[in-house]
């Protein structure tokens, strides 16, 4: 089963997303918070696969959560926001702070689903759209902590793979839309984060669109 925690502060969207979760036969909703603090407390009580978390909320929200858990020693879950903003500044400050994945709640149980599938596999989800909307943001705003370093050339497969990486595809899931070895495709994404500077794959995509790499 795949361990889910809901972050939320209307307790009717928690009991929706619950009721909706227990339909399916492999994803486990364990816990529930309705603020940024209440979430730490949830998930090292109950150490989730995949967290949902929505971005604005009292007292603590999203952004802060994300960048609290990025600064666990022990590692943290991956995260996937759900949120109704629709808004290119806090997706890109969402990913920048270590989610794995944006959705909109007006998603489909399906997609959301497989999103949560693709997070504890270890991929990430970032759809065409929400990578368009990525795009544009980092255009119009350098990062403040920008010392990238300068960034090698990517092969034309590693180039492939890391557009499947930004379209939310887990490593398996690559080896078989390319025909590879899931082994080879493991070793062409640790050669690309290594090539961008980046600590993780969801960097990787946000360095590439920085450098134009992805248009």
């Amino acid at each position: 089963m795949i361990r889910v925690i809901v972050v939320d502060d209307q307790t009717l969207v928690r009991q929706g997303i619950r009721s909706l979760l227990d339909l399916t036969d492999d994803i486990e909703v364990v816990g529930e918070a309705d603020d940024g603090m209440a979430a730490l407390a949830a998930i090292e009580e109950h150490a989730p696969d995949v967290v949902l978390l929505d971005l604005r909320m009292p007292r603590h929200d999203g952004i802060w959560v994300l960048r609290a858990l990025r600064e666990r020693a022990d590692g943290s879950p991956p995260v996937l926001v759900l949120t109704t903003f629709d808004n290119d500044t806090l997706v890109l400050d969402a990913m920048r702070a270590g989610a794995c994945g944006y959705l909109l709640k007006d998603v489909t149980l399906e997609r959301l689903t497989r999103a949560i599938r693709v997070l504890a596999d270890g991929g990430t989800l970032i759809s065409p759209s929400i990578t368009d909307r990525l795009l544009r943001a980092v255009r119009r705003r350098r990062p403040a902590d920008d010392d990238l370093p300068a960034i090698q050339r990517l092969t034309e497969r590693e180039v492939e793979v890391l557009r499947l990486v930004a379209e939310g595809y887990s490593n398996r899931e690559i080896a078989q839309a390319l025909f590879l070895a899931e082994g080879t495709v493991k070793n062409h994404v640790s050669t690309m984060l290594l090539k961008l500077g980046a600590r993780d794959r969801t960097n990787a995509v946000l360095r590439a669109l920085h450098a134009n790499l992805l248009d």
